[in-house]
């Protein structure tokens, strides 16, 4: 189209005029270049795209490592972290409870649980200063296993502590800290899924201390904390491995260059710490909001890291993950995408409980899914999260978390989130989430009587909530933002990916751009930049669709002005000539 423009243009400037015709002259330079000019401020005339040379010739920028650190990545040792702990004499005995370890423990680390005890790890709890709301796995509600009250022994086998069984637990008890499940090198530390914290040997359950834990040997062999020590917990969320993060899982132990560029064991081999700064047993990095302390992706790699200026223009809008993580659960594990709990207590024909891929008795129905294609949402750093005390509309999906931000928020960009729906119950006389009491022996347990009623009843009860007596089941969705499995800078997206008209992966409209910007951003090119494409073809995409009808405003006020100059420069000749004569 700006070829047949400029033909125009060329044609109107060669018509024949009439002496002193420099007037025309310049009043055709001066429309051109406000034509031009308004092609580059309408985006006719688009920016430069990358080569097809720039691009294949992109590489990962490694950050400089400190060697010390670096070595002590992956399953610490003694010889690797530090102090070989199995020449002291205070190791040396049999410990009858995991309570005298950690006396032994800090009767040489003397400030470690005091530390411990002021983090999230141990608090389960976080005052949000921008929301002004207290959070945290004591407080917030999901739509997995929905809370931790109630539900104690089973959601505490994840706590950094001992005997967390109720809300009876004493969080002031130094000795209830546990060491080694951060510490343990040796694979060798278990607690059980049902025993609130306490290890297999420990629990006071013949059946989960039929193998247990020899506390001196790992006391004797313990070291920084590795991946696997993380992953013990934070892998497993929500019943098992990969339910709830999608880009957290067991695949991270030890992943290859192609699944993680920074975690891979035989390159770069990033423990949790290098990102997640720690100082004084506090781990940085949060889901409530920006954590200043945490590493960012320009720690590392500077602001403007492509070689081409139009691929480092999308960092003020995009998070880098947004490109660089083109898939999440991509390391040969399914992760959880939904969860219906209105499903659940069915049994067979022999009235056993079914347990399948797909559905369970005591859960009810799911479905996974791999390599799985992120939704993308503004995000400011800050989420919000629904409290057994706030009103909810059952007649629209529930967000049980939201992250903030949107398009016109300076501080926010778009970032790549799993999103993920359920169907949970709901207290619908008085129209908030209900906390279900799904774990135990006693009878108002879901997963012992299968009485709904009852179940929510002492759960509500658990946090001094009323309950109307009434319930139902609403759907529900909660965001997890993708960060971790970054993808080798060959996977990375391509233009074409997200700037198609028949692209399915992102949505500009749902994210608040206009109809008119949002076309914009969905070009359809005969062509777009690969490794393939010939430099030629690259220097002839346009960046506007070739249907759009702006060439025609342009083509008539290039008329106008011509024609308005050219009216003028006759009538001025003339009326130079009559004077003349």
């Amino acid at each position: 189209m700006r070829k047949k423009i400029y033909i125009l243009l060329e044609e109107i400037y060669q018509m024949p005029h009439k002496k002193n015709s420099n007037l025309f002259t310049l009043g055709f330079t001066v429309a051109a270049i406000l034509v031009v000019a308004g092609l580059l401020l309408n985006g006719t005339v688009s920016a430069q795209v990358p080569t097809a040379e720039q691009l294949s010739a992109i590489e990962e920028v490694a950050p400089i490592l400190d060697e010390a650190i670096s070595r002590q990545q992956g399953n610490a040792s003694p010889a690797s972290g530090g102090v070989d702990h199995s020449v002291f004499e205070i190791l040396q005995q049999d410990f009858e409870t995991p309570q005298d370890l950690t006396k032994a423990c800090l009767s040489c680390h003397l400030d470690s649980a005091t530390e411990i005890m002021h983090t999230t790890h141990w608090t389960w709890e976080y005052v949000n200063e921008t929301t002004g709301q207290t959070i945290g796995k004591k407080h917030e509600l999901n739509n997995f296993c929905v809370a931790t009250s109630s539900n104690e022994p089973r959601c505490t086998s994840c706590h950094v502590g001992y005997g967390w069984k109720d809300d009876g637990f004493d969080f002031s008890a130094q000795e209830n800290v546990d060491c080694l499940i951060c510490h343990d090198t040796t694979g060798t530390y278990k607690k059980p899924g049902v025993a609130a914290g306490l290890p297999a040997g420990y629990t006071g359950n013949e059946a989960l201390d039929a193998e247990p834990v020899d506390l001196t040997y790992v006391a004797h062999n313990i070291g920084a904390p590795s991946r696997t020590n993380c992953l013990t917990c934070h892998a497993y969320g929500g019943g098992g491995d990969a339910v709830k993060h999608g880009d957290i899982d067991s695949s991270l132990k030890d992943p290859d260059h192609a699944l993680d560029v920074h975690m891979n064991t035989e390159g770069l081999n990033f423990s949790c710490q290098e990102c997640h700064i720690t100082e004084d047993h506090a781990v940085s990095g949060s889901r409530y909001e920006h954590d200043e302390d945490v590493k960012s992706c320009t720690d590392c790699h500077n602001t403007d890291p492509h070689e081409d200026e139009l691929l480092n223009t999308h960092s003020e809008t995009l998070a880098c993950q947004s490109c660089h993580i083109p898939e999440f659960a991509r390391g040969g594990l399914a992760t959880k995408m939904t969860w219906d709990w209105s499903t659940a207590g069915e049994f067979d024909a022999d009235g056993n409980k079914i347990a399948t891929e797909d559905y369970n008795t005591l859960k009810g129905d799911f479905t996974w899914g791999e390599n799985v294609v992120p939704d993308y949402i503004w995000f400011n750093g800050t989420a919000e999260y629904i409290l057994v005390s706030d009103i909810i509309d059952p007649s629209q999906i529930v967000s049980v978390n939201s992250f903030m931000g949107d398009i016109n928020d300076p501080n926010a960009k778009i970032w790549p989130v799993k999103r993920f729906t359920g169907v949970q119950p709901y207290d619908s006389g008085n129209n908030v989430l209900a906390i279900p009491h799904l774990f135990g022996t006693d009878d108002a347990a879901y997963w012992k009587s299968f009485d709904w009623n009852t179940s929510i009843a002492a759960g509500m009860e658990s946090v001094g909530a009323d309950y109307s007596g009434e319930y139902g089941f609403v759907e529900t969705e909660f965001f997890w933002p993708i960060t971790h499995m970054v993808a080798p800078a060959a996977e990375a997206l391509e233009c074409q990916e997200c700037h198609n008209p028949d692209n399915e992966r992102i949505d500009f409209a749902a994210l608040g751009y206009d109809e008119k910007r949002a076309d914009t951003l969905t070009w359809d090119l005969d062509e777009y930049p690969s490794p393939s494409t010939s430099q030629s073809n690259l220097n002839e995409l346009v960046s506007h669709p070739e249907d759009s009808d702006d060439w025609k405003l342009w083509l008539i006020g290039i008329v106008a002005v011509v024609g308005f100059f050219e009216v003028a420069g006759t009538r001025h000749i003339a009326k130079r000539e009559e004077e003349n004569d």
